[in-house]
């Protein structure tokens, strides 16, 4: 059905592309940092727009933030901004039901469902008219945000500009607690067995904390829409960067699934060890949001597992609590001392998570204007470093850096809400993380090496100390460059052989995750032989053959 929708558009979308990309090969002179677009100034008149987000965050207004009252005296536009809550499939089930849209949507993990409703405009000529910046910073990405129809539907987050600079403080998803490092002399910690062992060794030596149970390990596996965070990590200690459910040969570019593998059994069977010494949270499958977060700013969790955006108000509140030792560290865990680990992200594109205009927009013209003011470098050095004498300065050298009241400032939640940083760092059209400007400054605050090393707390400086290292990344292999990466961002179609495929893989995860986990000792084999049995029902090769083909597609440029 959306083939054919799409089919019916096509060839204007063909023609519209082309005059697109003619623009952006010839147009990157003269119209660089413009703020009016190409057809004089932009409207100041008041006007409020709703932006809807699939990701994690507090209703706001935009005006009630100094970035997004910068941008209103710039552009006129107020944003009332909500996300979700609870299940995202449920709200754009509505969504789509109701058939009457935001006038944006950052739509996370359901741009599939929404774009097979045809919630989405296509921006390609509005782009075309009214987007110099938009053209410039996604240029050498247009590849791969136009649509097989030739559309182009939404503005990706990760289109880096000028270059690619590395974060000097990557993670892994393995955290421990750093008391427990502290405790036991600082030793190297590699495998998934000597994570294990540190953590029981010193939950027997401490097993209250302020009179309450130590946890040993916890995980996110009971929040809605986050069970991904238990069942990626069998790739991850098998040496393979975020992929989604599969493993890809480096030669060969083969997709396999990890799914019922030795590498997911042995996971399972790990915890399930550790569930039986009293070690895995009673409520990890169970416990909310709140409640997750809660146990770890509580310092009774001694390690877990999460990808860091996952956490970030729980580890800033640590970080302003003051106490290094509650906080956590996360350590390149794998099977085994001779796997490599591979959590460092390689260069890398995503076009499945962005901002696009719905259907129901009351004036796509003023928002794509907005869109193009925000991608100037004047607005995305606002929206990630603030303004000047404010919330950083300059050095004799030009170079960005922060006071360490700023810093203390920016790693802030309250403070970051109220200025708008947790707002528009993100989940709006912008440079990607790793971009730098043309003035030489990173454009993330904390990818500046000048920011970074007056970042590192007295904490942080011991623990490296300790390990003889100079920054986090230290901990972590070189990322090794991957054409294709993520395979987790190729889209499949609603109701194709993959995505069906996708769904009933996962819905056997989650009914066998819990009780595998949560098994007696001994009844391990019998529950796994169970999961093995109704997973061998599914066409897991069909599935591979799927990626294969999609992930040497992206190779030969076919995104």
């Amino acid at each position: 059905m959306r083939t054919k929708k799409w089919l019916q558009t096509g060839l204007a979308a063909v023609m519209a592309s082309a005059l697109l990309i003619a623009g952006c090969s010839g147009g990157n002179n003269g119209n660089k940092n413009s703020a009016s677009g190409n057809d004089g100034e932009v409207s100041t008149e008041p006007v409020t727009f709703t932006y809807f987000g699939f990701g994690a965050n507090k209703d706001t207004m935009a005006s009630d933030t100094t970035i997004g009252k910068k941008l209103q005296e710039q552009t006129g536009v107020d944003w009332k901004m909500e996300y979700v809550v609870g299940d995202g499939s449920t709200k754009s089930g509505v969504m789509i039901a109701g058939g009457d849209y935001p006038d944006v949507i950052s739509p996370v993990g359901e741009l599939a469902k929404l774009l097979d409703a045809g919630a989405y405009i296509p921006l390609n000529d509005l782009i075309e008219k009214y987007g110099p910046n938009i053209k410039r910073v996604y240029s050498d990405y247009m590849n791969k945000i136009t649509n097989e129809d030739g559309n182009i539907y939404i503005l990706p987050f990760t289109a880096n500009v000028n270059g690619y600079l590395s974060p000097p403080d990557p993670s892994s998803t393995f955290w421990m607690q750093r008391r427990v490092l502290k405790e036991f002399g600082y030793p190297e910690v590699k495998t998934l067995d000597q994570y294990f062992d540190l953590i029981e060794k010193y939950q027997a030596k401490y097993p209250k904390v302020d009179g309450k149970d130590t946890i040993g390990f916890a995980t996110f596996a009971g929040t809605a829409g986050e069970f991904f965070t238990i069942t990626n990590q069998p790739m991850h200690l098998a040496g393979y960067p975020n992929e989604g459910g599969v493993l890809v040969d480096m030669e060969s570019h083969e997709a396999k699934l990890y799914q019922g593998t030795e590498d997911e059994k042995r996971w399972l069977a790990k915890l399930n060890e550790m569930n039986g010494k009293g070690l895995v949270d009673p409520e990890t499958f169970t416990a909310n949001k709140d409640q997750y977060l809660a146990k770890l700013t509580s310092g009774r969790v001694l390690g877990y597992v999460n990808y860091s955006w996952q956490i970030n108000d729980a580890t800033n509140n640590l970080r302003s609590a003051g106490n290094d030792d509650l906080r956590y560290v996360a350590l390149p865990i794998v099977f085994d001392e001779g796997i490599k680990d591979a959590y460092v992200d390689p260069p890398s594109f995503v076009n499945n998570r962005g901002l696009g205009i719905s259907v129901s927009a009351k004036d796509p013209v003023r928002i794509i204007k907005y869109f193009d003011n925000l991608l100037t470098d004047e607005n995305q050095k606002l929206v990630e470093w603030g303004i000047e004498g404010e919330t950083y300065t300059k050095n004799a050298e030009g170079r960005m850096v922060m006071s360490e009241e700023q810093l203390t400032n920016r790693n802030d939640n309250d403070f970051k809400r109220k200025f708008g940083f947790a707002y528009f760092d993100y989940e709006w059209p912008r440079y990607g993380d790793n971009s730098v400007y043309d003035d030489g400054n990173a454009h993330v605050p904390f990818n500046q090496p000048e920011v970074a090393a007056i970042n590192y707390t007295d904490g942080d400086k011991t623990l490296l100390k300790a390990y003889n290292l100079k920054t986090f990344s230290d901990f972590y292999a070189e990322p090794v460059e991957r054409p294709w990466y993520p395979a987790w961002s190729i889209e499949k179609e609603p109701g194709s052989p993959e995505q069906l495929f996708s769904q009933r893989a996962g819905d056997l995860q989650q009914k066998y995750y819990p009780r595998m986990v949560l098994a007696a000792p001994g009844q391990f084999e019998k529950v796994w032989s169970e999961y093995l049995a109704e997973y061998n029902k599914l066409d897991a090769k069909g599935y591979e053959e799927f990626m294969t083909n999609k992930i040497k597609d992206r190779i030969d440029g076919k995104w």
